[in-house]
């Protein structure tokens, strides 16, 4: 009899060890689905930061001239920075980022950053303006036209408006002129221009200013004379 009771209290321990093992078991799963589930939300949380962090900014539209046919070379010497004395916005604070961001364009293309005594001088000019929300006529015609030290182009153009009224945009200007200083001659001159609604990130000086300046010397010196469209 007591072999019997003894052998009963056993199983009995051995089943509840049992029990209590698969209860165990079971709970470490859930924590272990509670874990991968918030690793999951914590990679998905960081993947969504990081691409708020990507500011979309609409194409650009670039044109350059040069004077590579006749034998001038680009990429080497020292330049200094300047804003032209027609730049809409003035030689202010204004004007820094785009400063800066055509100073860092010029010595990625090979050009070292000097002052005054620089052998060519990148000549800014910056405008910005601002075209309010306003009903547009379903049809407009224009005719545009550009000039510059080295050639010149007009086109006549149609379109049909089929989006009624347009939103708030920002138009931003930056054209570059590299002058070289011992005979004032134009060496370079290109111009980027860039429409972002009003209120967006890529409105904003300094964002513009680097797409511009990377647009506007992208492949420098770029083909003379030649339109591209940068995105």
């Amino acid at each position: 009899m007591g072999g019997t009771r003894q052998s009963q209290v056993s199983l009995a321990d051995f089943c509840g060890f049992i029990h209590h093992t698969s209860l165990a078991m079971k709970e470490l799963r859930r924590k272990d689905s509670i874990m991968m589930t918030r690793t999951q939300l914590l990679s998905l949380a960081s993947l969504l930061i990081l691409s708020g962090c990507v500011v979309p900014t609409g194409p650009v539209e670039v044109t350059r001239f040069n004077r590579a046919a006749e034998g001038v070379t680009y990429g080497t010497g020292s330049f200094s920075v300047a804003v032209a004395s027609d730049s809409d916005m003035g030689a202010g604070l204004a004007a820094s980022p785009y400063l800066a961001a055509v100073a860092r364009e010029m010595q990625r293309v090979g050009y070292t950053e000097k002052g005054t005594d620089s052998e060519v001088t990148a000549e800014v000019r910056v405008s910005v303006s601002n075209i309010g929300r306003e009903q547009r006529s379903p049809v407009s015609v224009g005719v545009g036209g550009s000039t510059g030290s080295f050639g010149s182009g007009i086109g006549l153009g149609v379109g049909i408006n089929l989006g009624g009224a347009a939103s708030p945009q920002v138009n931003t200007m930056l054209a570059v002129r590299i002058i070289r200083r011992s005979d004032k001659l134009v060496l370079w001159e290109g111009k980027a221009t860039q429409a972002a609604k009003a209120g967006s990130p890529a409105a904003q000086p300094g964002i513009a200013a680097s797409k511009l300046a990377e647009a506007l010397f992208k492949g420098f010196p770029g083909v003379s004379g030649e339109s591209i469209r940068v995105p």
